[in-house]
């Protein structure tokens, strides 16, 4: 799906409804709207709280109707054994949302189902997105 900043909520809601697993890995390059799209995905799930990349704390917490989301950024991760330390596997396995950023750099944490949301740039203002859902 192609859209740009303006449709962002109405992709938003159009993803979450394409969502079969609650763990989704986004995956794109630095600067094409991982953390944008999140935000959409958190406001369209009910939340209100203020969302922001968790690059420095890795994980974020926010409240929906129907439990958490977990917001992770594992930009700055310097092995995966920190993701262990903030017990990452936990969080995987607690049937909340969790949404992930640079989850390449856990790999061997991820559980054997979990969704890939793809985002390129199509040009300054445009995105396109993928959404691939995925059982091992």
């Amino acid at each position: 799906m192609v859209y740009t900043l303006e449709e962002i909520d109405k992709v938003a809601a159009e993803v979450i409804r394409l969502l079969k697993h609650k763990v989704v890995i986004f995956r794109g390059a630095m600067g094409f709207g991982k953390t944008t799209l999140i935000k959409a995905l958190v406001r369209a799930l009910g939340s209100n709280d203020n969302v922001s990349s968790p690059t420095f704390s890795l994980v974020n917490q926010y409240e929906i109707p129907e439990g958490c989301i977990y917001h992770f950024d594992f930009y700055r991760l310097k092995n995966e054994e920190e993701a262990f330390d903030i017990g990452f596997e936990e969080y995987l396995y607690s049937g909340d949302w969790c949404f992930i950023e640079w989850a390449e750099r856990v790999a061997k944490y991820l559980p054997d189902a979990y969704t890939i949301v793809e985002i390129t740039a199509i040009d300054k203002q445009t995105r396109k997105l993928n959404v691939i859902n995925y059982s091992a």
